[in-house]
């Protein structure tokens, strides 16, 4: 080999780890160590939530839909009239009275099965109307300090008042009194409660950049609130509504047995358990019941609320 020729080749090319051989027009193969291989291999990052439904969501919302199905139609099913005696006082269960009779003799289940509609349908726009107003409050507190300071303070005094004499106060002021007066009443004292709760949750979403360069941007408050704060909590909300929900059907169920709502011979199950506390040792079903309806009607809303609270998860996305 002479001086003007050209090493002769190998074969082998050198690389980090050692020779590799190399094949005639294909590119020589690279070997990197871990620590490389993980630099420049696609990164997984958690860029982003996603809602993902959850197993057993059905099952946990059917007993709420059962029960309010079931307390809407119950009047057509009752076997008997609501204020029509059919038993002796106090009677035990048979014969035409399954659940026995009342302190007037007057069928408890015929009573039982009318008696949920009214309570459920108070107890479902109380709900509504709290989380409604809590989320404007709360959610517009938090995008203007100033206003947000007024309405804590606001509720911090209503918070000191305890639910029973609010219930009063309001239920026996409200011209003529019933069932508008406890809504009201139930309203009044939901409200404070839920807007702490909302400031609480909505002061982070509203300190975000993305809120403050549409605030930059020229977008109204309506905008703000509606469009950018509220859908980032309808976790909250949901979770919110089924505890109002449970709230309302004690409010509702308390202002019953104090007769300051639906008044005899009305079918309510808060009024059956008042009316029927003396015999109960006769006949306990006509207490039993609707104390038992009460209890499944307020877990089973609530449980299904949380069951429909979406969940947050995780989004892998490859970084480029």
């Amino acid at each position: 080999m002479t001086a003007h020729e050209p090493p002769a080749t190998t074969g082998r090319t050198p690389s980090a780890e050692g020779t590799h051989d190399a094949v005639p027009g294909r590119p020589a193969p690279v070997t990197t160590t871990p620590g490389a291989a993980a630099a420049t291999a696609p990164v997984r990052l958690a860029a982003s939530a996603r809602w993902r439904p959850r197993k057993g969501v059905v099952l946990r919302v059917l007993p709420a839909l059962l029960l309010v199905a079931l307390a809407a139609v119950g009047p057509w099913l009752a076997p008997h009239a609501i204020d029509t005696p059919v038993t002796a006082p106090y009677a035990e269960p048979g014969g035409g009275a399954p659940l026995g009779g009342d302190q007037l003799g007057r069928d408890v289940l015929t009573r039982l099965l009318a008696g949920g509609r009214e309570l459920i349908a108070t107890s479902l726009l109380v709900a509504v109307l709290v989380t409604a107003a809590a989320a404007l409050l709360g959610t517009v507190g938090a995008l203007r300090p100033a206003v947000g300071r007024v309405v804590e303070r606001a509720a911090d005094v209503l918070m000191l008042l305890p639910a029973v004499l609010g219930i009063l106060l309001i239920a026996l002021s409200w011209p003529g009194g019933g069932r508008y007066a406890v809504i009201a009443a139930a309203v009044v004292m939901g409200v404070p409660y839920a807007v702490r709760l909302v400031s609480g949750a909505a002061a982070p979403v509203a300190a975000s950049g993305y809120i403050e360069a549409a605030a930059v941007g020229g977008e109204r408050l309506w905008h703000l609130v509606v469009r950018e704060v509220l859908p980032n909590l309808r976790a909250t909300l949901l979770a919110l509504f089924g505890l109002r929900f449970v709230a309302a059907v004690y409010i509702v169920a308390t202002a019953g047995f104090l007769q300051v709502g639906p008044q005899p011979p009305a079918a309510d199950w808060a009024l059956m358990i008042r009316e029927n506390a003396g015999g109960i040792v006769l006949n306990p079903w006509a207490v039993l019941a609707p104390s038992v309806a009460i209890g499944l009607l307020a877990m089973s809303v609530n449980l299904a609320a949380s069951a429909l609270v979406p969940q947050p998860g995780r989004k892998a996305v490859t970084a480029l």
